[in-house]
């Protein structure tokens, strides 16, 4: 089975989760700024693949390594956390989480690498340090809501940083198209739990990245489009 397939049987089943799993007033109260942020990751296989194939540093490998298991990780917790609280933006974060994914092995595909996800099934990943932070964040996460809203900020937190860290090794521009629209994504996705946890009367700290930044974050407006 080859990736383009496994990527689009990854998304029919985060879609027939969607349908199985919610009731049709829970469809109807969907994040309008998700959805918009799905649409325009649906298109980047299209500007991917219109951008020119550039020589890959062995940094720009070694980064879409990461980040494609990385994305299955943030997949995986929210399918999880959605499976055991039922609660909506898991589910809706984690049917985002699936396109960051996706996107991220169009570009893999594109330039003939071997992805590490291949046929891995939830919560399994080929990096051990992303292994024992599936395990770690699952734990925490099963401890309440609360705690689980706040595995959320921790994920949307280092996605963040861990991107920002390899846009500054990246040069080609279909790579850097992908990472700014993820980081977007990431942004709108910490706004989103950050809401949910002061909500409960709760705080988040950043743990990643700067807290003058997460800051700026929360308080300002989602971001829509695409770069």
């Amino acid at each position: 089975m080859d990736m383009k397939t496994i990527s689009t049987l990854t998304m029919v089943l985060w879609g027939t989760l969607a349908i199985t799993q919610i009731g049709c007033s829970d469809a109807e109260v969907l994040d309008n700024n998700m959805e918009e942020e799905r649409l325009a990751l649906n298109d980047l296989n299209t500007q991917i693949y219109a951008l020119p194939q550039e020589t890959l540093s062995n940094a720009e490998i070694n980064g879409l390594m990461h980040l494609r298991e990385e994305e299955k990780l943030a997949q995986d917790v929210y399918l999880f956390l959605y499976q055991k609280y039922g609660t909506n933006i898991f589910n809706n974060i984690g049917q985002s989480e699936s396109t960051h994914m996706a996107a991220v092995g169009s570009l893999i595909e594109k330039y003939g690498l071997t992805d590490p996800v291949d046929t891995n099934g939830p919560g399994v990943f080929e990096n051990q340090e992303l292994q024992d932070l599936y395990d770690t964040l699952v734990a925490q996460g099963s401890e309440s809501l609360l705690a689980a809203y706040r595995v959320g900020a921790t994920i949307e937190d280092l996605d963040l940083y861990d991107l920002a860290q390899m846009l500054a090794q990246v040069d080609n521009q279909d790579i850097t198209l992908v990472y700014e629209n993820l980081s977007k994504g990431s942004r709108n996705h910490m706004r989103s739990f950050y809401g949910k946890i002061t909500g409960e009367g709760a705080t988040y700290t950043a743990q990643f990245i700067d807290q003058a930044l997460l800051e700026a974050i929360v308080n300002s407006p989602k971001e829509t489009g695409s770069h």
